[in-house]
């Protein structure tokens, strides 16, 4: 085999369509768009119209509200924790926070905080501190000898005020 006999398989490759380079191009005059009308022409984008019928995004009920500034937390289970532990990701006997969950590998991103859940069952005694807790958590934490401590929230920034020019 030499270079000049290096070629790709059959139908692997094809010509890009050329549209509206006359009739023998299978895609020539209109270019496959039809005949007259809004569509036809350049320049249109009719994202949700219906033709006057009413759009079935506003047929639809709207409902509730998500805040865009609203804080979200990395989630960490308790059975998540004991898994790491007894993977020596992280180390009991020491202080557990933020940052050494997200060194360990045990959460991915901080993100606005993590926050302990529930699920699962601890055995080891730690000491955690962290942005938010279950009360759960803290009672299932608590009771396998440890503690929790939870960090106070940062503030939130100031809104700017509107100028009455």
């Amino acid at each position: 085999m030499r270079l000049n006999e290096l070629s790709d398989n059959p139908g692997a490759t094809t010509k890009r369509t050329r549209v509206g380079r006359g009739p023998g191009s299978g895609k020539g005059k209109t270019g496959g768009r039809g005949v007259k009308g809004q569509k036809s022409r350049s320049g249109v984008a009719i994202k949700g119209f219906e033709g006057g019928q009413m759009p079935l995004h506003m047929r639809l009920p709207k409902r509730g509200f998500t805040p865009h500034n609203q804080a979200r937390y990395a989630e960490l289970s308790i059975g998540k924790l004991q898994t790491a532990i007894d993977a020596k990701k992280i180390d009991a006997k020491k202080t557990i926070d933020e940052d050494a969950l997200v060194a360990g590998g045990v959460v991915r991103r901080k993100r606005d905080g993590i926050r302990l859940l529930a699920n699962g069952a601890l055995k080891a005694k730690v000491t955690l501190t962290l942005t938010g807790a279950t009360k759960s958590a803290i009672v299932a934490v608590e009771k396998a000898g440890g503690s929790v401590t939870i960090m106070a929230k940062k503030a939130a920034p100031p809104k700017a005020k509107a100028s009455k020019d």
